[in-house]
């Protein structure tokens, strides 16, 4: 977003006037010159006489052809993208050269020749430079970058860090100066990537002096001449990167092939309209060939750049993604998921999105030991039935995350906001249905989106969860009917809680308990939940008054299962909780169950939790939010510049209190009272003191949460997709309620419609409302007092007419989102009514 247009100053991004009309004229030149070589191919072949290629004149089993054969035949070869050879100028190439050139050769007489230049050192371009505008001509410079750009072998061999770039021929003023300003804009760690000598052990070195390619840019990316033969160059250079790397492991042989990727993208200017068509689009997919090695080890290297350098990369593949998917039209049969421009720009901002995490603040340490996976029964009739593709785990660990050791949930601080790197454009275009079907079934053959979760967003991954959900419910009630008929059974298509009110607590975990024991698979089943003595089927309604009733039971003070923080105002593990571990067990069950049946739930956890279920133990920065109290005391210790050890007199034993207020001693280490915190072993202190706050001392309690939440969520891509604020918007809804945009989503039914007059009403009272009445209302009409995943803008709520006026009050179906309002005859009667309905909605009562 920090591109801005030359044209007339927007932002690239959003620029599409300036933007196609430059890609136009840019699609027009590009064919043009393309055609035109392959028609030099096709008539004069490349000069190499042990030429392969079949379409070109050099090779031996070649067929002459005449000029408008051979004109036909490079407009073919243009529509397939065919190969083209590297340029090997011959002797007759050298000859029509010299005829065409003769007053430029003229010119250059008394110039040195720079024909015998095969690979670029900052000197050789500072000299070529000097040459050319001390004559006003670049023609000799566009045809040596033209030549080493589009060639694979010259391009690998410039720029290396073990050439000797003097400047004696040059101004040494303007050397300086120059060397100066580029120092100034690079950052340090961008700065010790382009120096010393080359060391292949480190796998973020490699033999190109960056610093030096950033500073020729600099220079060349000036002249319009210049960056012409750079576009063409990368044309021509990407079609035989990319049969080189596909069927030759060019990579594996020569290591340094990698340096051509790292020389290409330091061009600041990849973003714009010139590349975007041709260039950039075929850079992308050559660099999608590279073995995962070479992309991790690319990745490693810009990790050590500085944030403008990594932010230019990101928007350059983030430009070229929603330029295309804006160019096109999809739908079910033209999915963007076959768009190969797409594909390969996204698989390489994954490149530079785990760039970022390395490049921030990152933990690899302190991860939960998560059980082995082991076969089931399930998954055995599932190969039974021939449907094991659609029902295997899928992906858990990417190629890439695994070769780099690092992953998203490693990450405390990336470089670039997670944020950042999500297409809305692309969101907008993709197909989930079909990409679940390519992320689980044909992950060999199709590109799925949800490999690269990093750039979808939460709603677009949610939709990913929600098939995945639906197709395992589906599995169990095809499941169930095959056991019934085999055992002559009555068929439970449903995991049904039957619950009273006044002990649903001990009823639901009598029966989840059993469940769990006897049958765990039922646990993925649809749930079914029924109030013992009330009249209502469950479409979903009833599941969502279940779910809150159990949680405001269990999280009550009084109950003693967690303790609440009236600043935080979050609820945290009781590490002296008298309750048994089944207790836990069921409120992990209930928000995994909360989250496989779509609904939404009002618990108040600090992240730390969500960090902890997805496999990360807590550290001294998740005290911020869980214990902000504690995390300034324990800030403040590391921060002391005083003598600690005796200003502070700590030692390695703690105080804390129990359920019922008496203190409790705890040695973080053995014999704890007599080690005393000194300035030297303080961040140890502070390390174990966290440990035990977070972990160990709620060691007992978190894993049987932990348990019961992975009874219904181990096998779903949960963890794969999800980072964990992402899981707390999945359990917990928005926070943010945006009534406006409820309002341009409802739909109305019955007689109603948007110009209605108590419609027009209803809308006024509603946004009268305080905060805490908008989200009675919400209870009300949803079942919950939480936005969906997305905000009010993704809940369908449908207002019907409910006769006339009427003292009646509104009642509404949860399980739809539907409200049934009377037309009342005022503004005050509608108000007065709704609130005292809203008020008193708990069961059914009030229908």
């Amino acid at each position: 977003n920090r591109n801005v247009c030359k044209k007339c100053s927007f932002n690239v991004q959003f620029c599409w006037t300036c933007f196609v009309i430059c890609v136009a004229r840019m699609n027009r030149a590009a064919a043009k010159h393309l055609i035109e070589r392959y028609f030099r191919q096709l008539t004069d072949g490349c000069g190499n006489g042990a030429c392969t290629n079949e379409f070109c004149a050099s090779c031996c089993d070649f067929r002459p052809l005449d000029n408008n054969a051979a004109a036909a035949k490079a407009l073919e070869l243009f529509k397939i993208n065919a190969k083209l050879c590297n340029p090997n100028p011959s002797k007759k190439d050298s000859d029509s050269s010299a005829n065409e050139n003769s007053l430029l050769d003229s010119k250059m007489s008394d110039r040195e020749n720079f024909s015998d230049v095969h690979h670029l050192t900052e000197n050789t371009v500072c000299t070529l430079l000097s040459s050319c505008e001390e004559e006003g001509d670049y023609s000799a410079l566009v045809r040596v970058i033209g030549r080493v750009f589009s060639n694979a072998e010259s391009l690998m061999k410039s720029f290396r860090k073990d050439e000797h770039n003097a400047t004696e021929n040059l101004d040494s003023t303007d050397v300086d100066k120059q060397s100066e300003e580029t120092s100034e804009a690079m950052g340090a760690s961008s700065a010790a990537a382009g120096e010393g000598a080359s060391n292949m052990s480190d796998p973020c070195e490699v033999t190109v002096d960056i610093c030096a390619v950033r500073r020729v840019y600099d220079r060349l990316l000036t002249i319009d001449q210049v960056e012409a033969a750079l576009v063409n160059a990368i044309i021509y250079l990407t079609p035989n990167m990319e049969l080189d790397l596909e069927y030759l492991d060019v990579y594996d042989t020569n290591p340094d092939y990698l340096n051509i990727f790292i020389i290409v993208m330091e061009n600041s200017n990849l973003h714009s309209p010139e590349y975007l068509e041709v260039a950039l689009p075929q850079f992308c997919k050559a660099m999608s060939k590279l073995p995962v090695a070479a992309l991790a080890r690319l990745s490693r290297v810009w990790s050590k750049y500085d944030l403008p350098h990594i932010r230019r990369m990101m928007e350059t593949f983030q430009q070229l993604i929603t330029f295309t998917v804006v160019s096109n039209e999809y739908d079910g049969e033209n999915l963007v998921n076959d768009d190969e421009t797409v594909v390969a720009a996204t698989q390489c901002l994954k490149v530079v999105f785990y760039a970022s995490i390395q490049a921030g603040d990152v933990n690899v340490e302190h991860n939960d030991d998560d059980e082995d996976d082991s076969e089931s029964d399930e998954l055995t009739l599932h190969e039974m039935l021939g449907e094991e593709q659609l029902y295997k785990k899928g992906p858990r660990v990417d190629p890439l995350e695994k070769e780099l050791g690092v992953r998203p949930l490693d990450s405390i601080k990336p470089l670039i906001p997670f944020e950042d790197f999500i297409n809305e454009s692309l969101n907008e275009v993709v197909e989930m249905d079909k990409d679940f079907t390519f992320f689980k079934v044909n992950a060999e053959t199709k590109f799925s989106f949800q490999t690269c979760p990093f750039i979808l967003n939460v709603v677009t991954k949610n939709q990913g969860l929600y098939y995945d959900n639906r197709i395992r419910m589906y599995s169990e009630r095809r499941l169930t009917a095959l056991y019934s008929m085999v055992q002559g059974q009555q068929p439970n298509p449903y995991l049904k809680l039957k619950v009273r009110r006044d002990h649903i607590i001990d009823d639901a975990l009598v029966r989840l308990e059993m469940i769990s024991m006897e049958n765990p698979s039922d646990l993925k089943k649809q749930l079914f939940v029924e109030f013992e003595g009330e009249q209502g089927v469950d479409e979903g309604g009833v599941s969502k008054e279940f779910f809150q009733l159990v949680l405001e039971e269990i999280f009550n003070p009084d109950i003693g299962m967690f303790t609440y923080d009236d600043e935080t105002k979050l609820f945290w593990f009781n590490s002296s909780s008298l309750e048994n571990e089944a207790q836990y067990t069921l409120v992990g069950l209930v928000l995994g169950l909360a989250i496989y049946n779509n609904c939404i739930l009002d618990v108040h956890f600090p992240m730390v939790v969500y960090r902890k279920l997805l496999g990360k133990k807590g550290t001294y920065l998740d005290l911020s939010d869980s214990h902000p109290a504690l995390f300034q005391s324990l800030k403040e210790l590391l921060e002391y510049t005083g003598n600690v050890e005796t200003d502070m007199m700590l030692t390695f034993q703690i105080s804390h209190t129990d359920l019922f207020g008496s203190p409790v001693l705890h040695d973080l280490k053995e014999d704890g009272e007599q080690i005393p915190v000194t300035k030297e072993n303080r961040q140890e202190f502070v390390d174990l003191y966290t440990d035990y706050i977070l972990n160990t001392s709620v060691e007992r309690q978190f894993k049987a949460f932990k348990k019961g939440f992975q009874m219904v969520t181990k096998e779903s891509p949960l963890k794969y997709l999800f980072r964990p604020e992402e899981v707390e918007m999945l359990i917990c809804g928005s926070r943010k309620l945006d009534f406006e945009a409820l309002e341009k989503t409802t739909d109305y039914d019955g007689g109603y419609s948007k110009d209605s007059q108590i419609i027009k009403d209803f809308w006024e009272t509603i946004h009268s409302f305080g905060e805490e009445q908008k989200r009675l209302f919400l209870q009300f009409t949803t079942g919950t007092d939480r936005a969906p995943v997305g905000g009010l803008g993704k809940l369908k709520m449908i207002i019907a007419k409910n006769g006339s006026d009427t003292d009646r009050l509104p009642t509404s179906h949860t399980c739809f989102n539907a409200l049934l309002l009377p037309e009342y005859s005022s503004k005050e009667k509608l108000k007065e009514r709704l609130l005292k309905a809203i008020t008193y909605a708990k069961g059914f009562g009030m229908l």
